[in-house]
Parts: C-alpha cells; structure tokens; sequence
C-alpha cells in the first residue's frame, strides 16, 4: 500500500496525546480523519491545518464516542471524504478522579461510556469496511492505569483494563479478515488529562521519579508505538499490549 493511500481516524484528536498522534501520522504519509466533542470544535481545526500545512488531506468529524448514533454518522464521513478508513485510533478518553466509596454513579457511567464503550462502538462502525477490504490497523489507547491503577482512579482503570480485554479478543475474531488490534498503554504524560497526576509538585516528583528514565513523558513519546501497529512492519503482531511509560511498568 503506498503512502497516497494511507487513511487514519484518529479519535480525542484536538489535543494531547491524540493530536500529537495524527499529525505524527501525517508526517508518515497519513490522510487523517479528526475526531473530538463538538466544544473543542475551534482546536481540532487547527489540527487539522497542521495536517494541511504537512501536504496531507484532513477533515474533522465532530463526535460524542459514547453516542452511537453520532458514531456512526463519523464513520460515514471519514468514509465518504477519504473513500476508506486503513487505520482507526481509539485515543478518546476521560478521567473524573473520585474515590470508591464517595464515587458517583454517574462519573463511573461517563468514564466507562467514552473510554470503553466508546472504543467498542468506533470499531464496531469501521470493521464492515475493513473487513470488506480485507485490511485493517486497530490501535486502542489504553493505559498503564489499566495494568496497576491509582487511587482515586478505580473506574478509570476498570475502563483501560476493559479496552485491552476486549482488544485481545478483538485480534482473535478479525485476524482472518487481515485486520490487526492492539493496544498502546501510555503512562505519565504531561497532557491536560495527565495532569490530574502531576498539579501537585511533589506527586510530579514522585511519578517522575518512578520511571526508569526519571523523567515525565510528553505526546510525542506515544506517536511512535501507534504508528508502528498502524504499519506494514507490525502485519504480524495483533492482540498485544505495548507500555510507553519511560519504565514503570514492566510487564
């Protein structure tokens, strides 16, 4: 496949991580399709004229993941601006701290909806398509909280340790169709989600000083590991779980 015919949908793309990863995309010969809330509207457009200003085509896809009927309005889109869709990334995600025992019910179903669900109803939108070419790059963004977890965080964690589950089994049921998944579990990444980790200065020290490189991650440090599952070089790794965490976790 040559890089002209390159396409990726890349989901929370307007900041953080998520940006980072489609213009990262891009500069490897991406088209991207951007996805986000209707509010970050204003940001995900100059996203996208990053991707312009790269020589890449992009278009915006305005989303609420959790909504399926909007979902699949997205997809059809993406799909009818750039004729199909040869990599999704599942990088839309929140976080509402709360401890268990105060958590409300509604925090738990908002971060389970986006994070989980979320990932669940994109896929589920893109694999005709997919499966039709026979051909397909998933890469859902987990995290490492999904592995150890926080305090304050339990929902959060069950929503990543749901992403990867169902990204294993994914693998299973469409690798006959040519189509791989896996998951990229970043860890402490200065992004504005990231930094319900590190406003306090001696909780930043203490993550930092948790990593093997002694240092904060950045957006840029993910870019890396989606664009390898996104390519040729991983056709033949499906079902895994990647850390990009400078060393905490180690397994």
């Amino acid at each position: 496949m040559t890089a002209s015919q390159r396409t990726a949908l890349v989901t929370g793309a307007s900041r953080g991580i998520g940006a980072a990863i489609a213009v990262g995309l891009a500069r490897r010969g991406y088209d991207v399709a951007l996805n986000d809330i209707a509010r970050q509207k204003d940001t995900l457009s100059g996203v996208a004229a990053e991707i312009e200003a790269l020589g890449r085509r992009a278009v915006t896809v305005l989303a609420d993941v959790s909504d399926r009927a909007a979902v699949e309005t997205m997809a059809k889109a993406a799909i009818e601006a750039f004729g199909h869709i040869d990599v999704v990334v599942n990088n839309a995600g929140i976080l509402i701290a709360g401890d268990v025992d105060g958590l409300k019910e509604e925090y738990w179903d908002s971060v389970m909806d986006v994070n989980a669900k979320g990932t669940f109803l994109v896929i589920q939108s893109l694999l005709p398509i997919m499966k039709a070419r026979r051909y397909g790059r998933i890469v859902n963004i987990a995290s490492i909280g999904g592995k150890h977890g926080a305090p304050s965080q339990a929902h959060y964690s069950a929503s990543k340790a749901a992403v990867m589950g169902f990204t294993r089994v994914l693998a299973q049921e469409v690798g006959v169709d040519g189509i791989t998944a896996n998951c990229v579990c970043p860890g402490i990444i200065l992004t504005a989600m990231g930094r319900v980790n590190l406003d306090d200065p001696e909780i930043r020290k203490s993550w930092q000083d948790k990593t093997a490189m002694r240092r904060i991650g950045d957006p840029e440090d993910v870019v890396g590991a989606v664009a390898f599952f996104a390519s040729d070089d991983a056709a033949f790794v499906t079902g895994q779980t990647l850390n990009v965490d400078g060393g905490i976790v180690f397994s």
